[in-house]
């Protein structure tokens, strides 16, 4: 019988390895049950769709198991608890210095997920305030583009310029910010951005980038000065 708290399992392990089983429903189980910091130590936050191409099954198994035996559920992770509880601290303590409140919220795991394409020099990295310089192309969850600085025909290419920005002081969103402070020079990637690290629960209309959308970058960085 499953503890307080504890959901009960909705599989045997016969079952769990059965081709009968999707991937999606075992991730769809663990998003809905685990705690935050599990879901990120086993890199099964984000879009179901996504974690479901890149995740083996014999990965979620063992996540699926793993959680059962350490009980790190939603709301009775010790982990968790502890960051809720210093987050608390943090607000209480921040409100005796009337600080605003923006600046001290406990924004728990990264927001965006990078998978690397092309490796840079692994020696040139950005700092903060550093200009960068990338060719991009960002597309929606089903795929259209909604933005590229990539040129196709040569005409437009000898004429083409890469986005240049000081990074890591907010010029761009922050899941670009984040990941290219990651990146050396050279390397290409792959971002998929949630909407708190992109553009929000707003969007952007212009962009035709509508409410809470995962955005999908492909970044290279070009240069760094």
């Amino acid at each position: 019988m499953a503890a307080p708290g504890e959901p009960a399992r909705p599989w045997t392990e016969e079952q769990l390895h059965s081709d009968d089983l999707p991937k999606k429903d075992i991730i769809t189980f663990l998003q809905d049950s685990a705690s935050d910091s599990f879901l990120s130590e086993y890199k099964l936050h984000g879009n179901i769709k996504n974690v479901a191409k890149t995740a083996k099954k014999d990965h979620l198994v063992a996540a699926f198991n793993k959680l059962f035996e350490t009980k790190r559920f939603k709301g009775i992770d010790a982990q968790d608890n502890l960051a809720k509880d210093v987050k608390a601290l943090k607000v209480d303590d921040e409100k005796v210095k009337e600080t605003k409140p923006e600046e001290i919220v406990d924004e728990g795991p990264p927001k965006y997920t990078k998978s690397i394409l092309k490796k840079g020099d692994k020696v040139n990295v950005p700092k903060k305030g550093d200009t960068v310089h990338c060719w991009y192309t960002g597309t929606l969850e089903d795929g259209t583009v909604f933005d590229s600085n990539i040129q196709t025909s040569a005409k437009k290419k000898k004429a083409a310029k890469p986005l240049s920005f000081k990074v890591g002081i907010g010029k761009v969103i922050r899941g670009w910010d984040e990941a290219l402070l990651t990146m050396t020079k050279g390397e290409k990637a792959k971002l998929e951005i949630q909407p708190e690290w992109a553009y929000g629960k707003k969007g952007m209309p212009d962009a035709k980038i509508p409410p809470n959308a995962t955005l999908f970058f492909e970044v290279e960085l070009v240069d760094i000065e």
